[in-house]
């Protein structure tokens, strides 16, 4: 992990060097005298509070909110805008020698518009970290499933999932997200994972947030791998368990409404190696449909092969960053994952990769918002 910091290191202040530069340049537009003083000064900044910042992360613990406000998120702002500006003023610095040369003029080192880069890119991350991730959307999605009892034709699943409670992500916005979810009054509460962001110091505001849905068939939850991040996932499971939220991991049980019945499964964290599909629906009825909470989507082709009809879950957070009104197609989970927002089908079987409210590593969403999501249960037609 020490490595791996210093390698952050290393890459945070590579991209410090445009908003040093952007600084600089507008300290001399504004005639301040020794502007590369300011630059530096920039650059000092960018590199010399980024270890507390990324410590925290990895081990977080409760902060106070004039600090997270005002020197936190402030920072990630930056960072963020400096990441941004450092890619776009890449392509910049490359062609403008050429624009130069085809319009006759000296080539010149496009100062304005690195400038411009920063700009632009602090103000994206400034919508992305302040406003964007604050606010959350209710989506409803209908999934069809063939097989599906006439009693539960209709029946409503709210899904929950990656809320990482924590320092930046504080208990009062969960508390939010319980309440646009009981609103909904879906017929059975999950949350498909990553509840914690890392440690063990939020697990009693957790067990509050996620206690507080509510509904007819209960609350079920099943674990992701930043839940066992300090720890075997306890205290967190035991306090879920005493706020009456079942915690499923590996098994699984029938849920009956009137003469209908379905098979609700979970499988533990994969990351860890806790995962056991086969034991999760060795208990299945035959001929019930299959309803499997999974936080890691890659299990879906396992699941896929096993006749599970449907599979809810998260972990990828649709990247947090994608290309607006094309998230599902162009977004930062892409590059490392499969299945990486949204509803997916193979053969009989149907996958919704839900977006994730919280937020891991820098705290931005762009393009991808944080989302309460209601799935409604379909008889697919003949």
């Amino acid at each position: 992990m020490a490595r791996f910091l210093w390698l952050l290191l290393a890459f945070t202040a590579l991209s410090q060097i445009i908003p040093a530069l952007a600084v600089a340049n507008v300290a001399a537009h504004a005639h301040l005298s020794r502007p590369w003083a300011w630059g530096l000064g920039m650059f000092a900044y960018g590199v010399g509070l980024f270890l507390g910042r990324a410590r925290s992360r990895m081990t977080d613990v409760p902060r106070p909110w004039p600090f997270v406000a005002f020197i936190d998120e402030p920072y990630f702002v930056h960072w963020c805008g400096s990441l941004f500006a450092s890619i776009v003023s890449l392509f910049i610095i490359i062609s403008s020698p050429v624009i130069d040369v085809l319009r006759g003029h000296d080539i010149t080192f496009p100062i304005d518009g690195v400038t411009i880069a920063y700009v632009l890119g602090f103000m994206i991350a400034l919508y992305g970290i302040v406003y964007r991730r604050r606010h959350f959307l209710t989506r409803r999605v209908d999934v069809a499933i063939e097989g599906l009892p006439e009693d539960f034709d209709g029946y409503r699943i709210v899904q929950l999932s990656d809320l990482h409670i924590g320092a930046l992500t504080p208990k009062s916005w969960g508390m939010r997200w319980t309440r646009a979810a009981n609103a909904l009054g879906a017929d059975l509460a999950v949350v498909t994972g990553d509840m914690v962001t890392s440690g063990t110091a939020f697990h009693e505001d957790i067990a509050e947030v996620v206690g507080s849905l509510k509904a007819p068939d209960g609350v079920v939850v099943t674990m992701g791998n930043h839940d066992y991040f300090g720890g075997d996932g306890e205290p967190l499971m035991s306090l879920l368990r005493r706020a009456g939220v079942r915690v499923m991991g590996n098994e699984g049980s029938v849920i009956s409404r009137g003469a209908g019945r379905v098979y609700l499964a979970a499988i533990d964290d994969t990351w860890t190696r806790r995962n056991d599909l086969e034991r999760a629906l060795r208990d299945r009825p035959s001929d019930v449909p299959t309803i499997l909470l999974a936080h890691d989507p890659d299990e879906f082709r396992a699941a896929a092969k096993r006749d599970v009809d449907l599979v809810l879950s998260g972990h990828t957070h649709g990247g947090q960053v994608a290309v607006p009104f094309f998230a599902r197609d162009y977004n930062l989970s892409k590059l490392s994952h499969h299945y990486h927002l949204g509803l997916y089908r193979r053969g009989k079987s149907t996958l919704y990769v839900h977006p994730g409210l919280g937020t891991t590593g820098p705290p931005v969403r762009f393009g991808v918002a944080p989302a309460i999501v209601e799935i409604t249960l379909r008889r697919a037609r003949a």
